[in-house]
């Protein structure tokens, strides 16, 4: 099977590159440029850049180029050694028991700016074509991790982005496509617009609540598809 381009490869990529950047006045490289050099298409890499603008990471000027934003990505620790045999349903265990806490200390803890800008990306997630799979699992995912940053835990962050890449594994995107449809994609939308209010008023157990069950629904969303797949064929 021929390894499909990804904007989430790119994404990682170019937060990579911010890093490493050596002087905000200077222009990261063109599209194309990042193209060839991450071996994606340049749809992917304007993807990814529009996350990152979003995020302010960075900012772009017709004809000038694009350039670091004023905040420098959070950089979480980086963890060694973790076992990556494992199944997308203990992946949906582990988020289970990871993220109903972050939303917790998101809800204690994330700024305005933080706040305003889940609003920002789930106003994104909502009208994205619901065929594009490639987008909808990158907003989702920069959803996610904006909250987990907002906890303001470097070592909740870095378990949640090691997690993170292990969903995202290639091996696993066609049983994510078939877990999503119009009416899972809504029910998700509801579900992120009631823990953005729960976390603008401050309320963990509420916002962790919410969490939970968004979680619980993806995950039985990931067991029906799984168990279909399991059937024996007539």
């Amino acid at each position: 099977m021929t390894k499909q381009p990804s904007s989430f490869s790119a994404l990682e990529q170019l937060r990579a590159l911010i890093l490493q950047h050596p002087a905000p006045e200077l222009p990261l490289p063109t599209e194309r440029e990042l193209a060839q050099r991450y071996q994606v298409g340049r749809r992917e890499i304007r993807r990814a850049l529009d996350v990152l603008e979003m995020e302010g990471r960075v900012w772009r000027k017709q004809g000038k180029g694009t350039f670091l934003g004023p905040d420098a990505p959070s950089q979480p620790l980086v963890l060694q050694g973790l076992p990556r045999q494992s199944t997308l349903l203990e992946v949906m265990e582990a988020r289970l028991q990871l993220e109903p806490g972050l939303a917790r200390l998101a809800a204690l803890r994330a700024t305005p700016e933080q706040l305003a800008l889940m609003a920002r990306l789930q106003e994104r997630m909502q009208v994205l074509a619901t065929d594009d799979s490639d987008q909808h699992e990158l907003w989702d995912s920069a959803f996610h991790r904006t909250l987990a940053e907002a906890a303001g835990n470097r070592l909740l962050l870095g378990l949640f982005d090691a997690l993170d890449a292990i969903r995202r594994d290639d091996s696993w995107r066609h049983q994510r496509e078939k877990a999503r449809n119009p009416a899972r994609l809504d029910n998700y939308n509801r579900q992120h617009q009631r823990l953005i209010r729960y976390l603008q008023a401050r309320r963990p157990e509420e916002a962790a609540a919410v969490m939970t069950e968004h979680l619980l629904a993806l995950q039985q969303a990931l067991t029906t598809v799984l168990s279909i797949d399991k059937e024996p064929k007539a």
